[in-house]
C-alpha cells in the first residue's frame, strides 16, 4: 500500500487529544509505557521534537533505529517517531509478529518523495539505452521501500550518510558507473571526496526525462537523481560568509545533504552522528555554526552550554514533515494499542520487502 493510500485511510486525530494539557498527555504516555514494558518500543529520530524525544527508548539516525527495532525481539509494538520511510525500513527488518506504527501518517520526507518507483523504472530504461549494462543503482536510505527494492533487484544497495563513501567505492568495483538516488547533493559530495571530478558527474532530471550534462557520455562515472533535502538545501554560501564575518574563528559543520558549494566552504561535513560526536569532542568556549535540522541544533545548544552553538541559517525552520509527530499524536498511537485497535500501522508488501532487504543487507555486509 502506498503512503497516499495509507494517508487516505487514516482517521483524523480525535479532538480530545488537542484539548488535553501537556501534563495530562505526558502522564498518560508514561502510564502506557509502564503498562506495556518491553512489549512497547519507541525509537526517536534525532530530528524529532524534544516533547517526543523525552519518551524515546533510543535515539539515533534512521538506519540505526531500524536496526535496533529489528534486534528488539521483545517488542510487539514499535511506535516509530520519525517519518514514513523510516517506519517502512523498520517493518522490512522486523519480524512478522511485530507491528510498526507511525503516530502521524503525514510525517513524510520531501526528498524520498522526489523519487517514485514509476519514474525510477522509466528512467532506468532510458539510461540503459544510453549506457547499457554499465550502471549500479545506489539509494540513500532516505527513500521509499519501493526504491530500495528497485536497487536490490538490480544488484545495488542502500547507503547512509555515514557509509556513503564506502558504498560508492564498492559500487564502482562492480560496475563502470553508479546511478545515485534520490539526493544529488549527498551523491555529488561523496563522489567528489573520493576523487571523482564534477566533470564526470551528470544529473538525471526525471520530470524532463533527460540528462543534464555537457560532455561526452563515456566520461560519466556518476549519474545523480535530481532530488534534494528541502531543509539542507536552504543553507547557503551567504550564510557561511555571514557567520565568518560575525564570529571570527567560528567552526562551521554541515551535513553532506547540503549543496556542494556549502560543503566545500565548511570546516567539517558529515552525518548526523558525526556532527553530534564532533560537538561532543569540541573544546569548551569554541563557537560552532551547524548546518542541519533545527530541532537537533537546538538540542545541541542545550547539551553543550559550555560552547556557543548556532544554526548556520538563523532563519531556518524545523523540518515540517518531521515535526508532524507531537505529543497528542504519540498518545493517540499508544492509546490505540492499549485499546487493542492499533492505528497507522506501516506495512511493506512481501515482494517489495524481499528485494529491499537485499539492498539493505548488501550495505550491512560492508558496514
Amino acid at each position: 500500500m502506498s503512503i497516499l493510500e495509507m494517508m487516505n485511510k487514516e482517521t483524523v486525530i480525535p479532538e480530545r487529544y488537542k484539548t488535553m494539557s501537556v501534563e495530562e498527555i505526558e502522564a498518560r504516555v508514561k502510564e502506557i509505557k509502564e503498562k506495556f514494558g518491553t512489549r512497547l518500543y519507541i525509537p526517536g529520530h534525532h530530528y524529532q521534537k524534544d516533547e517526543v524525544i523525552q519518551f524515546a527508548d533510543d535515539t539515533g539516525d534512521s538506519l540505526k533505529l531500524a536496526q535496533l527495532s529489528a534486534n528488539n525481539n521483545l517488542a510487539e509494538y514499535i511506535v516509530f517517531c520519525g517519518v514514513h520511510f523510516m517506519a517502512e525500513t523498520a517493518d522490512i527488518l522486523t519480524n512478522e509478529n511485530q507491528k510498526v506504527l507511525l503516530p502521524d501518517m503525514r510525517a513524510g520526507c520531501s526528498m524520498a518523495d522526489m523519487a517514485n518507483i514509476e519514474q525510477t523504472e522509466k528512467s532506468w530504461v532510458k539510461l540503459q539505452e544510453l549506457f547499457g549494462d554499465t550502471m549500479l543503482p545506489l539509494t540513500y536510505v532516505n527513500s521509499t521501500a519501493a526504491i530500495k527494492a528497485f536497487c536490490g533487484k538490480h544488484e545495488g544497495a542502500t547507503v547512509t550518510s555515514s557509509n556513503a563513501k564506502k558504498m560508492v567505492k564498492w559500487a564502482l568495483t562492480q560496475k563502470e558507473r553508479i546511478f545515485f538516488l534520490p539526493d544529488q547533493h549527498l551523491g555529488r559530495n561523496t563522489a567528489f571526496d573520493l576523487g571523482i571530478p564534477l566533470e564526470a558527474m551528470a544529473v538525471w532530471d526525471p520530470d524532463k526525462e533527460q540528462l543534464e550534462y555537457d560532455g561526452a557520455l563515456k566520461d560519466i562515472k556518476v549519474i545523480l537523481w535530481k532530488g534534494h533535502c528541502s531543509v539542507h538545501e536552504k543553507f547557503t554560501v551567504a550564510n557561511i560568509e555571514q557567520m565568518r564575518n560575525d564570529y571570527p574563528g567560528i567552526n562551521i559543520i554541515v551535513h553532506p545533504e547540503c549543496s556542494h558549494e556549502v560543503v566545500q566552504l565548511a570546516d567539517y561535513a558529515g552525518s548526523t552522528n558525526y556532527i553530534i560526536d564532533k560537538l561532543e569532542e569540541a573544546d569548551p568556549n569554541s563557537i560552532w555554526a551547524v548546518g542541519t535540522e533545527m530541532n537537533l541544533v537546538k538540542r545541541l545548544t542545550k547539551v553543550h552550554s559550555d560552547k556557543q552553538v548556532l544554526s548556520l541559517n538563523p532563519d531556518m525552520c524545523p523540518c515540517l514533515t518531521m515535526n508532524r509527530i507531537d505529543l497528542p499524536h504519540l498518545l493517540w498511537s499508544l492509546e490505540s494499542i492499549e485499546s487493542g485497535s492499533p492505528i497507522n500501522q506501516v506495512t511493506v508488501e512481501k515482494e517489495i520487502a524481499h528485494d529491499a532487504v537485499l539492498a539493505v543487507n548488501r550495505m550491512l555486509e560492508r558496514a
